[in-house]
């Protein structure tokens, strides 16, 4: 499936993809955090049939319920086809350096190799954390890389 990206500028970003029914789906993501998705009308395309408005936390909320069952089945096929990655839950430890600052602030995957693909906060998976996403004690950061790797991400966050 082809997704264009189109940046507008001075709004943010547009994605849009057509789906096997024929329907264009776009979201746009604007700088401030909103994010409107609609849908075209089948009988023309560049019309707008709806346009759903969803809050920072609700385009998050969608985004978990419907990328973190497809990025579990990845990994599954990634440790398949590259037996070297591991997979490593680290818990956030109450003294972590970076516990209430966000991920981007540990360069984890610059400074380890491994990357962060999940953080686990209760009964909250959010996948795909943003390098804005701050972590809080207690977190568990769900890494992928070399064995290596997710053991320096480990010490890095104080695990």
């Amino acid at each position: 499936m082809d997704v264009t990206e189109t940046l507008l500028p001075g709004i943010g970003v547009r994605y849009q993809f057509r789906t096997a029914a024929g329907r264009n789906i776009a979201l746009v993501v604007h700088r401030n955090g909103r994010q409107e998705l609609s849908v075209a009308d089948p009988r023309d395309p560049d019309a707008t049939q709806d346009v759903l408005v969803l809050t920072p936390e609700e385009g998050d909320a969608l985004a978990e319920l419907l990328g973190a069952p497809r990025m579990v089945e990845r990994l599954a096929d990634l440790h398949r086809e590259i037996p070297e990655l591991v997979t490593e839950r680290i818990v956030l430890p109450m003294g972590s350096p970076y516990a209430g600052r966000p991920l981007g602030d540990s360069q984890l995957r610059t400074r380890t190799g491994a990357s962060v693909v999940a953080l686990v906060r209760g009964e909250t998976v959010i996948a795909s954390p943003t390098p804005a996403q701050v972590m809080r004690a207690g977190d568990t950061v769900v890494v992928v890389g070399t064995p290596e790797g997710c053991r320096a991400a480990a010490a890095l966050l104080g695990g």
